[in-house]
C-alpha cells in the first residue's frame, strides 16, 4: 500500500458518502462533532467502506440458531431489525470512530486480522487487513470486539488527536 498523501479533510462528508453506498441496509450516522482531519481521504474512505460493508453484511446475516421447540406464543415476537450505526467522538488524546452492528458477533476474534482468513463464502480475507494498515499508516489503530450491551460487533477506529482539528 502506498504511503498516505495527507491533506485537510472533513470527516462527516466521507462518512455520509460511504454510508449512502450501502444499498442493502440504511446505515445510521449519529450526530457527531464537526471534525477536520489530516488524512489521506481516499485511504480513509476505503477503510470505512470495508468496515461498513462488513457491519452491514453481519447485520443482515440470518441468525444461525437451532430451531426453538414448538410452544404456545401468547405475545407477538418481533424479529430483530438489522442495524448499523456510525458515530465518532473526540477524547483528550484521540478521535474515536465507532461502527456498531447487531449481527451475530465475532465467532473467532483472534483471526479477524489474519490475511486471507474469512468466514464469508465469497470473501477474500483482505478487507480488515487493509483497513488496519490504513489506520496504522495514519498513526492509529482498529479494534474489533463483540458488543457487551447486546449481540453484535463494534469496530473502533482510533486516530491520534494530533491528526484532528476541531472546527
Amino acid at each position: 500500500m502506498p504511503p498516505p498523501i495527507v491533506r485537510k479533510t472533513q470527516l462527516a462528508p466521507i462518512v455520509q458518502r460511504v454510508a449512502a453506498l450501502e444499498a442493502s441496509l440504511p446505515v445510521r450516522v449519529l450526530p457527531s462533532p464537526p471534525t477536520e482531519l489530516m488524512v489521506d481521504p481516499d485511504q480513509l474512505e476505503q477503510m470505512l467502506i470495508n468496515l461498513m460493508r462488513n457491519a452491514v453484511e453481519a447485520a443482515i446475516e440470518p441468525q444461525h440458531s437451532a430451531p426453538a421447540p414448538i410452544t404456545l406464543v401468547t405475545s407477538a415476537v418481533t424479529p430483530r431489525e438489522p442495524l448499523v450505526v456510525v458515530s465518532w467522538e473526540l477524547t483528550e488524546k484521540d478521535l474515536v470512530l465507532t461502527i456498531e452492528d447487531n449481527g451475530p458477533g465475532l465467532g473467532n476474534p483472534a483471526n479477524v486480522f489474519v490475511p486471507f482468513y474469512t468466514t464469508k463464502p465469497s470473501g477474500s480475507g483482505i478487507g480488515l487487513v487493509l483497513s488496519r494498515q490504513i489506520a496504522e499508516a495514519h498513526g492509529g489503530s482498529i479494534e474489533l470486539l463483540n458488543r457487551t450491551d447486546q449481540k453484535g460487533c463494534q469496530a473502533r477506529v482510533v486516530l491520534p488527536r494530533a491528526q484532528a482539528l476541531i472546527q
